[in-house]
């Protein structure tokens, strides 16, 4: 898809300097742009690239004087960075502009579906599926029964979303993400063998809420796991049977959180933390990765280390821990002159 200098200057409200009939396919760096690519300058320490690309376009601050002739064609905009992010997004758009139901796939007869919708080859839709409008089902999606789908939600290729599952507005699940799987619940009986507990709850995503690819996110025993409006969740987490995580927050790849676990909004929680089960962490805390967190969190706390400690603490504390021999042959000195 190849679009023209003016035509980019029309969709980002921008004034064109050189050819406006120039065309883009592609995107690239600034110090990697070659013809037909498209790219934008707004960090100065960039500048000297500019006399260099050989990108056909680039966007660039209004305020941007070239101290010398440029091949590339300009377009000025008020912010270079927000105008290119504006453009990715409708890029986005315009590539995952699918419609229509592919074949071979499984809908069920009591699929109820809104306006727009896109479904990939060898996808399954259970039975009394609710589908909103503009929603994008990519190949290989499972969709259970009785599962809710808001309007714009995406569903990349290979993502499970088990029975009763609800998925609000503008969400986005990626690739291999599997929501509403049953949490771990087994009770050892008499003999010590271990016996499944039924998981009949289900998993509820609020709006503005994205999954990164092989995410799990587990059925309540009784109730609902809860992921409240906008939170982020990256790649390869593990979310347990009845956690509840507030709105707004982010966490890394690799992090795992325990059944129970009640998360408050705003917070930022870093790759491969591991918390525990049953306990409550408040509003705006920040956890660094490689955390382990096994109490209760007020808000606005900011933790690290396993067990975790306030951030402060912990970095005075690894001052000493790295002396801890020297201060061990100190003590040992100090002992024998001592005994003596």
């Amino acid at each position: 898809m190849k679009f023209t200098a003016a035509q980019i200057a029309g969709i980002l409200e921008g004034e064109v300097v050189g050819d406006p009939d120039v065309e883009v396919s592609k995107l690239a760096k600034i110090e990697e742009g070659s013809e037909g690519t498209l790219t934008f300058l707004a960090n100065p320490k960039y500048t000297p690239h500019i006399y260099s690309t050989r990108a056909s376009i680039t966007i660039v601050n209004k305020d941007f004087d070239p101290e010398q002739k440029v091949k590339t064609t300009l377009i000025k905009v008020e912010d270079a960075y927000k105008s290119f992010s504006k453009l990715l997004e409708y890029y986005n758009q315009v590539k995952l502009n699918k419609t229509g139901v592919e074949k071979p796939v499984f809908i069920s007869e009591t699929v109820s579906h809104g306006e727009n919708i896109y479904i990939g080859a060898f996808s399954y839709i259970g039975e009394n599926v609710k589908i909103g409008d503009n929603v994008k089902i990519f190949p290989n999606v499972h969709i259970g029964d009785n599962v809710t789908l808001g309007d714009n939600v995406i569903v990349y290729s290979g993502a499970k979303i088990y029975s009763e599952s609800i998925v609000g507005n503008y969400c986005v699940i990626h690739s291999n993400a599997v929501i509403g799987a049953d949490g771990f619940g087994f009770s050892p009986d008499e003999k010590g063998e271990y016996q499944k507990v039924p998981q009949t709850g289900n998993v509820i995503l609020e709006d503005h809420v994205d999954i990164g690819a092989a995410t799990t996110i587990d059925r309540a025993t009784l109730g609902s796991t809860v992921i409240k409006r906008g939170v982020k969740l990256d790649n390869q987490i593990q979310i347990a049977h009845n956690v509840e995580i507030g709105e707004n927050t982010v966490i890394a790849a690799q992090t795992g959180i325990a059944g129970s676990t009640k998360i408050g909004k705003n917070c930022m929680i870093g790759g491969q933390v591991g918390i525990v089960g049953h306990i409550t962490i408040g509003d705006r805390v920040r956890i660094q990765a490689q955390s382990g967190i096994n109490r209760n969190v007020k808000d606005d706390e900011v933790l690290q280390g396993s067990p975790a400690l306030p951030y402060n603490n912990f970095s005075k504390s690894f001052i000493h821990f790295k002396n801890l021999s020297k201060m061990a042959d100190k003590l040992h000195q100090l002992e024998k002159t001592k005994n003596q």
